[in-house]
């Protein structure tokens, strides 16, 4: 298992005006045009843009793995100087897997669940290598420890379900860098990922490459992901390169209109939904075979000029002053960068109203029967809520953030009634509710709660039309008399979300997933909602996307006078949308305020941790380096005292086993601003910005 070597004047990846496409019995589909860009020996190389951009036909053109049907039609891919495309299947196999490497977003796609971890790392070193089972396994539990897994012996006897989703992504990684490859092909490796897992992969990923000298590409839509990992980058739009160069070229000197649009779409320090929203990128991403001429970004670009940039191919050109700085823009040196973007008209201050929705002292066990699972006698609780106690008014956005497994969606089925409470009381505008489930509920306590999930491919029926779905809600929550009312209504509700009426008459899979999500908000919002839980409603969405349903959920929460409650991860959009946030870890409440409060010292050392594990697109930002250890317990064998003492750095700052032994009071810290942590004054006035803005 020797590591490659090759000449540092030799990129170790170089593509060349690629153009990759797909067949069918029918036409030719362009997934990729003209596609450029270089990888030098241990550089990390970053490749952003849209979903259907062509990120990743890009990375299974570098691997020669189009599948039947796709064919590269142009250009070449040199890695090492050898071009790809003129290897033998043989030669290729050898550089597969071997010098060239690659993860994907979802690590069960290269685990066999059938086999333990073990027996697929040492199938690396045997195929590739010739390795003897004993040199085998000696590598195998090195390179477990390579990237921080613990306990390497009982990781390789174990099967990939007794694996968490940050693990067995380590195991996968561990698993590509078994040959120590030169190149290794990063595909939204941490989409699937806690932000707290997130990063701690992206801090092995970066200590490896360095480690290794391994060189990368690294395919993300997460502009801060980029930021963090990545020396250079790759901004594609509609199959093509639209601007490449440094980080701090494209970040702090972008030069194309699609970059430029990007950024403004996404919650960066200083976006205030009042003051400064996002923009949202106007019109919709360009199909294949509905390309423009010209410019593909042309028709959503304000600086478009008719007869100019709609006219024939538009190549790369160097941005003077910057080396390897290119864009595909013939306007480039014309357009004001440094303008702001046109004034966009902020939401409107809201009051919020009284109290809609009160938890006190909330507790959801489970029983699960330990010889069923465990063996053993006896049955196993698991605590998933733990004494919630909040308050929620109308018209505000209560923001519940944390790990997954820490009860954020278990007290979200209690509340639409899909589960019980074990304790405590829920009162909905008035009525207790915690024993009602939802078969028993009347119609106008159904409607008052709803749900926008988080993936919109999964939550409409794909045989009805648009129409009949948001119609058959109406139905169901009683709205409208007669069927006319009840038409008339679901186009308001499509105006209502922004999607022409014609669409009423479309089935789901002529939709992009922002117009699903859209279709999901109107149904949410049939029957008079009084409370919406949005489930990590944009995660699954293109960043250009997002900021496009954020607004609309902010709109239409204003209009309606709703109490949003917003469940997610991302903490730049908690930042950026909510009026107060809920920080939960192990099914309890750590954290609760406004959301200055919370993002502002003192802090509970979990939201501390969480925000430092925040990737933010802007080189101006400086973020204290916190890494959680470990994966965040079992709520079947919660750990003694605090539920976060385990991974607490400030543990030892508090006298005595307390942390161990005593499960902390709420201990208030100003105005509706509390934490639950055993911390004294003075070690919580010592805390500092966990992120801070460096001066211009």
């Amino acid at each position: 298992m020797k590591m490659a070597t090759t000449d540092a004047a030799t990129p170790i990846l170089e593509i060349e005006n690629l153009s990759i496409s797909f067949f069918t019995r029918l036409y030719e589909i362009p997934a990729v045009m003209d596609f450029s860009c270089v990888v030098q020996p241990g550089e990390a190389m970053g490749l952003v843009g849209e979903s259907g951009c062509g990120k990743s036909t890009v990375a299974l053109g570098v691997m020669q793995d189009l599948g039947v049907n796709g064919k590269i039609v142009g250009g070449t891919i040199k890695f090492k100087g050898r071009d790809l495309g003129k290897l033998s299947a043989q030669e290729l196999r050898a550089i597969r897997g071997n010098e060239i490497a690659m993860i994907y977003q979802e690590p069960m796609a290269s685990l066999n669940p059938a086999m333990k971890i073990g027996t697929q790392l040492m199938e690396v070193p045997l195929l590739h290598d010739g390795s003897s089972k004993s040199e085998a396994r000696s590598l195998a539990l090195n390179v477990v420890n390579d990237v921080r897994l613990p306990d390497p012996e009982r990781m390789l006897d174990s099967y990939p379900h007794q694996l968490s989703g940050g693990q067995q992504q380590r195991i996968v990684i561990a698993m590509a860098l078994m040959s120590k490859p030169s190149l290794l092909i990063l595909d939204e490796p941490t989409t699937a990922l806690d932000v707290t897992v997130e990063a701690g992969i992206v801090d092995l990923v970066k200590d490896l490459g360095k480690k290794y000298g391994t060189s990368m590409l690294f395919i993300s839509h997460n502009l801060g992901l980029i930021l963090e990992v990545c020396d250079r980058l790759c901004v594609m739009y509609s199959g093509e390169a639209v601007e490449t160069g440094s980080i701090t070229d494209v970040f702090d000197k972008m030069r194309h209109p699609y970059t430029q649009a990007l950024f403004r779409s996404i919650p960066l320090p200083g976006a205030d939904k009042t003051t400064s929203p996002l923009v949202a990128i106007p019109g919709n991403f360009p199909l294949p075979h509905e390309r423009p001429l010209g410019c593909n970004f042309g028709p959503r670009c304000n600086y478009m000029e008719r007869g100019r940039c709609d006219r024939g191919e538009i190549a790369m050109s160097d941005v003077e002053g910057n080396h390897r700085h290119e864009t595909r823009c013939l306007k480039y040196a014309e357009i004001d960068w440094d303008a702001p973007a046109a004034a966009k008209e902020g939401s409107a201050a809201r009051t919020t109203g009284g109290v809609v929705l009160k938890m006190q002292d909330l507790k959801k066990y489970y029983t699960v029967s330990a010889n069923a699972l465990f063996g053993g006698a006896g049955d196993r609780v698991v605590k998933a809520n733990e004494a919630l106690t909040f308050e929620a008014h109308e018209s505000e956005t209560l923001a519940i953030v944390g790990e997954s497994g820490c009860g954020k969606s278990t007290f979200a089925k209690v509340l639409m009634g899909l589960e019980t409470a074990t304790e405590g009381e829920i009162v909905l505008n008035g009525q207790q509710i915690q024993d009602i489930a939802i078969e028993a509920r009347n119609t106008k306590t159904v409607s008052s709660v709803q749900m926008v999930f988080q993936n919109p491919f999964d939550t409409l029926n794909p045989s009805m039309s648009v129409g009949s779905q948001i119609t058959r809600a109406l139905e169901i929550f009683e709205v409208g008399r007669t069927v006319e009312e009840r038409h008339n209504r679901m186009l308001e509700l499509l105006d209502l979300v922004k999607l022409p009426r014609e669409f009423a008459n479309r089935m789901p899979r002529q939709l992009s997933g922002g117009q699903k999500q859209r279709v999901g908000i109107a149904r949410a919002f049939a029957g008079n909602a009084s409370i919406v839980v949005a489930d990590e409603p944009v995660s699954a969405l293109d960043v250009s996307v997002q900021a496009a349903v954020t607004d609309l959920l902010m709109e239409i929460q204003a209009k309606e006078k709703t109490t949003l409650l917003f469940i997610s991860h991302d903490l730049s959009i908690v930042r950026y949308l909510s009026d107060r946030v809920m920080v939960m870890y192990l099914g309890h409440v750590v954290e609760l305020g406004a959301t200055d409060q919370v993002f502002s010292p003192p802090y509970h050392p979990y939201t501390e941790a969480l925000l430092s594990a925040v990737p933010i697109a802007d080189t101006r930002v400086q973020k204290e380096h916190i890494v959680l250890e470990g994966d965040i317990p079992s709520a079947m064998d919660p750990p003694p005292g605090c539920p976060f003492q385990t991974r607490c750095r400030w543990k030892s700052k508090v006298p005595g086993n307390r942390c161990e032994t005593e499960v902390p009071e709420n201990q208030f810290l100003a105005d509706g601003h509390y934490i639950k942590c055993h911390l004294d004054q003075t070690e919580l006035d010592s805390m500092v910005p966990v992120i801070k803005i460096a001066a211009e």
